[in-house]
């Protein structure tokens, strides 16, 4: 599929990102958006985004913007040094797709871009150069440290003192960073599946194969935990002492309430026991700028999480040990840290009892064009009867509908089944919700099934 927008910035396959396309975006981003008249500059571990990063400094030289090169750092990481020093940030990096594809995410000075900043990106399109001068490059060798010292300060040395942490690091740009963090927290890590070929690993919808390798790191190694991350590490993956992966929305309900937060908000796919926890709760489309945007009306004591479990904190909040500033982008450190202090001297899957009884799933049908999955969606939310005859098949009947992004339905029973189109890859999202574990793998399995069945 050719490059766009979706709710992650610029993706595509890496020979359609271009240099010349690569660059028309860059310097619209720099016409367009409020950069402080400097660009940080981040990118992943995979193999094409050296040369993008190239591709984004010859850009900014043309604009006549200086580049600060951070290296291969986490998204958070790279948005935490563009803050800062008030600059503006480009991170190379395509998440949790596979490496044939990359992108661009782009932050202004307050943070990671609004949807009307990517309208004023698009408009900007074809923006000539402004200048033939040489690339002015400075290198940030700090950022990683810096990243670092955020969460050991905050916490304290002793947050995870006792705990065994086993590290899947595979690919991710921040596996060497987090085993840092846990470390300078007083965990021993035992550092699991490093890889120096690219692994595009989804921290919403992980394969069988891997859900097995983890829960058999955990038990070989007689793990507490086992933590890991998507590609450029602003996702967060867990999985308990029993090596069962824990939804990133439970990891977001425990970190809210574990940082004192008095405002969620969240994608309409998060789990809804978040809104039996005494908090109020404002629920978006999904993706990040829809959550950003909910923040800021917000205000206050206020927190983001995605299903995906990528947290952003909106409020400088009270750690272990000390103050944790705010940082409005996704981030996967935060989220793992404060739910493994917060089951304390228990287990992972104690505390995470704790919260109200409600399961959600998730999985996707990938290589799925949206030629082919937007009508099949648009179908599903303009007809009632092709609602009620992909329920039936799953045995259910319709008891409401929420088209505030994909078609969401409200069964009879209580359990929910919300089915959309990625924004930016060739994919489908299924989500369910269920009062139970076994019976939200059922009805994914199911709805899974049926899908491919529709689709072809």
């Amino acid at each position: 599929m050719a490059p766009k927008f979706g709710t992650s910035g610029l993706r595509g396959l890496v020979v359609e990102l271009t240099p010349e396309l690569v660059e028309d975006h860059v310097r619209a981003f720099i016409a367009a958006c409020e950069t402080g008249g400097a660009l940080c500059l981040g990118r992943d571990l995979r193999p094409s985004s050296p040369r993008i990063a190239q591709d984004v400094i010859r850009a900014a030289a043309t604009m006549g913007v200086p580049v600060v090169d951070c290296g291969e750092v986490p998204t958070p990481a790279l948005a935490l040094a563009a803050a800062e020093r008030g600059a503006g940030a480009v991170m190379i990096t395509g998440s949790h797709i596979p490496a044939d594809r990359n992108g661009l995410k782009f932050y202004v000075t307050s943070g990671e871009i609004a949807k009307t900043d990517e309208q004023a990106i698009t408009a900007a399109l074809g923006t000539a150069p402004a200048s033939d001068a040489a690339p002015q490059v400075e290198t940030d060798e700090g950022c990683g440290a810096r990243f670092v010292a955020r969460y050991v300060t905050a916490c304290g040395p002793q947050a995870l003192a006792g705990k065994r942490i086993g590290l899947y690091s595979h690919s991710a740009v921040g596996r060497d960073m987090m085993a840092e963090i846990l470390t300078g927290l007083g965990a021993e890590v035992i550092e699991l599946g490093r890889s120096d070929i690219f692994i595009p690993v989804d921290t919403e919808a992980v394969d069988p194969e891997t859900r097995a390798q983890i829960a058999a790191w955990v038990a070989e190694h007689k793990l507490d935990a086992l933590v890991s991350t998507d590609g450029d590490s602003d996702r967060p993956l867990l999985a308990d002492e029993t090596g069962t992966i824990v939804p990133g929305d439970i990891i977001g309900q425990i970190s809210a309430q574990a940082l004192g937060a008095e405002t969620v908000v969240t994608p309409i796919s998060s789990n809804s026991g978040v809104t039996q926890k005494g908090l109020a709760v404002t629920l978006t489309r999904i993706g990040s700028p829809y959550v950003i945007a909910g923040m800021e009306a917000a205000g206050g004591k206020v927190v983001g999480y995605e299903a995906n479990g990528g947290f952003l904190l909106g409020f400088e909040a009270d750690g272990p040990a000390g103050k944790l500033a705010p940082l409005a982008t996704r981030d996967c450190v935060l989220p793992l840290v404060m739910t493994l202090i917060a089951a304390g001297a228990g287990t992972v899957s104690a505390r995470v009892a704790q919260e109200p009884p409600v399961v959600t799933v998730a999985d996707r049908l990938q290589e799925i064009p949206q030629e082919a999955s937007q009508p099949f969606v648009a179908a599903l939310a303009q007809d009632a009867g092709a609602r009620a005859e992909f329920l039936g098949k799953l045995g259910g009947t319709e008891a409401g509908v929420d088209l505030t992004d994909g078609v969401r339905m409200t069964l009879a029973s209580g359990e929910v089944v919300h089915v959309r189109p990625s924004g930016n890859a060739p994919e489908l999202r299924l989500y369910v919700e269920a009062q139970g574990k076994a019976a939200a793998e059922a009805l994914l399995a199911a709805g899974l099934t049926e899908l491919r069945a529709a689709l072809g």
